[in-house]
């Protein structure tokens, strides 16, 4: 498969130093470029995914007239925190509190 370039790209100078100055060992600049376009894709692509089936199920809420209402949805995940805060060591819980 033949490589292509990304357009160049002008920023300021401080923008180019502080993604210089958080390089891995043995990163390069390009890879840094190139590895957050990726990323940047591959959550758009997932932020499309999220929206298109929210909408497709509001259409078949609105179709079928059955709706869950905030309430209930807010007291099932209150009930999933509760059962998962149990779950949880303790310790872990404090350590992330740090």
């Amino acid at each position: 498969m033949k490589t292509a370039t990304l357009p160049s790209l002008r920023v300021a100078p401080e923008l180019r130093q502080a993604a210089e100055a958080v390089l891995q060992e043995g990163e390069t600049l390009s890879g840094f470029v190139e590895e957050s376009v990726r990323r940047q894709i591959e959550f758009r692509h997932a932020q499309q995914t999220f929206i298109a089936r929210g909408l497709a199920s509001g259409e078949a809420a609105k179709k079928s007239g059955k709706y869950v209402s905030a309430e209930a949805v807010l007291e099932k995940l209150g009930k999933r925190l509760a059962q998962a805060r149990k779950a949880t060591p303790k310790t872990a819980r404090a350590a992330r509190k740090k």
